[in-house]
């Protein structure tokens, strides 16, 4: 595996160097420390130090109106393997026009970006739709962003449907999804996306599953606050079955450095059935490098239910 890894950071680096003046190499890397705050009575508390992913891309303009971009994200996996890197993104991007801009290949998803840039920290943990599997964040496919207005867009995209770790299902069938956001003014914005996945069977029983999802914003001088609520309809495509998944989050800027922040997650009308939060401290040290002591609780919807609480002390730096 270490080998493996090696030959993507040398061919990347080759890749660079070739093309350092018009292309542009990233790198992030989100890792952290935890510990469980209350572990089973006569076992000692679990911690350790992990490192949860990282993100190699390069970025490349052809010309004014072409530009492609490919990112491996490395981590791990359910196949026994510490760290596997995952071909995420290898999308050829088109602006058609001063509106119109085209995507193609394995692309990043558009279901849950508006709340994942809301959020603003995928090093902490993944907006909610992501965090419960209701949506993968890259897949292949095509997708189209159109700017109606300053205060208006739409967006739109036809995929596989197993997101970017599988390849297509012998059935053949897309996914599909349509989301519109409105900016109410410079610190309102709203969001409405459809995703809809069609049935593989044709029975009495299935039926196409369809994901509605709703949410606002406010990001002030100081203070930031977000709401979505999202509701399945057939899920798995099974005909009536519903869920309903909720999550709120906000921060407030201390200072130029020191941030609080908050989320809690309503997923009890869920597969999952709980609730999630999470509170913490952020500490930008320096540009591209930050850091948050926060604690993390899922409780479990049952009757006496004890929160399953665990201190992180998470870092992301990126260059």
């Amino acid at each position: 595996m270490k080998t493996k890894l090696l030959t993507l950071i040398t061919l990347l680096l080759c890749i660079v160097q070739v093309n350092a003046q018009q292309g542009k190499p990233s790198v992030k890397v989100f890792s952290n420390f935890n510990y469980d705050m209350n572990p089973e009575e006569g076992e000692t508390e679990f911690k350790e130090f992990e490192l949860k992913r990282a993100y190699l891309g390069y970025s490349y303009s052809m010309d004014e109106n072409f530009s492609t971009k490919i990112t491996f994200d490395v981590g791990s996996n359910d196949g026994g393997s510490a760290y596997t890197a995952f071909l995420k993104i290898a999308a050829l991007n088109w602006k058609y026009s001063e509106n119109l801009n085209l995507s193609f290949g394995m692309i990043g998803t558009k279901n849950f970006k508006f709340m994942e840039k809301a959020w603003g920290r995928r090093y902490i943990e993944k907006s909610a739709l992501d965090k419960y599997k209701w949506a993968n964040s890259a897949d292949l496919g095509l997708s189209a962003n159109y700017k109606l207005s300053d205060k208006m867009s739409l967006e739109g995209q036809i995929l596989n449907g197993e997101g970017y770790k599988k390849t297509q299902e012998s059935n053949g069938l897309f996914r599909g999804g349509a989301g519109i956001t409105y900016k109410v003014n410079s610190n309102i914005a709203l969001r409405l996306f459809h995703d809809v996945t069609p049935r593989a069977e044709y029975n009495d029983s299935t039926e196409t599953q369809n994901i509605t999802t709703g949410a606002i914003t406010y990001k002030g001088n100081s203070f930031t606050i977000g709401a979505e609520s999202s509701l399945m309809q057939n899920a798995n495509n099974i005909s009536d079955e519903e869920q309903e998944l909720m999550s709120i989050y906000g921060s407030f800027k201390l200072s130029d450095n020191y941030t609080l922040f908050a989320r809690y997650d309503d997923a009890t009308e869920t597969s999952k059935a709980g609730t999630y939060m999470i509170y913490g401290v952020e500490r930008m040290m320096t540009k591209g490098v930050k850091i948050a002591l926060n604690v993390q609780s899922w409780t479990d919807d049952v009757d006496d239910a004890e929160a399953q609480n665990t201190l992180f002390l998470n870092l992301e730096y990126k260059f």
